[in-house]
């Protein structure tokens, strides 16, 4: 099967569908879309998403949008290893943990909104402060929702898709200096994260613009 991943190097959405499809072991071909150049509202783009958003996901041509929706396609097409737990109780739980970022974090931080509170007259200082008061309110949830049942990753010792939300997030919260000592939890399970190889050639240090073809 045939896979082109468009992308943008330093978003979450698409950080969160390179590592699914790296824990599957897919090959897949990556087509970088410049969200800072606004190269999502190409008409050539939007003709195949009209949203104007990354991750898309080309399976032979058919094309899935929505990082969540992606990867439970690629983890109900490439079984092995899970990303959900087979229990329906713990499945709930490792969605929810999962949406708390892809739902309720990430959608308030990300470009288009940054770029919209620009347009509103807010400066530099106050898009940041913005942008961590979403990140430590969701992180406070986060925490307390994952601590007593997690263990070596977000859930009990094996990855989940909970894992492949928070990494990225991680990620973001050191780029705007979000102090992350009030969770130990998220941390334990983002530097278990981070010694997967699949999680590290995902990084956007990886797969920045000069390397985006590699």
């Amino acid at each position: 099967m045939k896979l082109v991943l468009y992308d943008y190097y330093r978003s979450s959405a698409s950080y969160r569908v390179r590592i699914a499809l790296n824990l599957k072991g897919l090959d897949y071909q990556r087509v970088p879309v410049n969200l800072l150049e606004n190269e999502q509202k190409d008409e050539a783009y939007r003709a195949m998403n009209p949203q104007g958003f990354v991750p898309m996901l080309e399976a032979d041509g058919t094309r899935i949008t929505q990082s969540l929706a992606i990867i439970g396609w690629v983890d109900r097409q490439f079984p092995d290893p899970p990303l959900l737990p087979p229990d329906s109780l713990d499945r709930a739980h490792v969605v929810a943990l999962a949406m708390t970022i892809a739902a309720d974090i990430h959608p308030l931080n990300n470009l288009r909104v940054l770029k919209r509170l620009s347009g509103l007259g807010l400066d530099q200082a106050a898009r940041d402060d913005w942008y961590r008061h979403w990140i430590r309110e969701g992180f406070d949830a986060l925490e307390a929702l994952a601590a007593p049942r997690a263990g070596r990753h977000l859930f009990g010792d094996g990855v989940t898709i909970a894992d492949v939300c928070l990494v990225p997030q991680m990620f973001n919260a050191r780029r705007f200096e979000v102090d992350l000592a009030p969770y130990p939890a998220l941390v334990a399970a983002d530097s278990e994260a981070a010694g997967l190889d699949a999680f590290a050639a995902a990084h956007p240090d990886r797969v920045a613009p000069e390397a985006a073809n590699g």
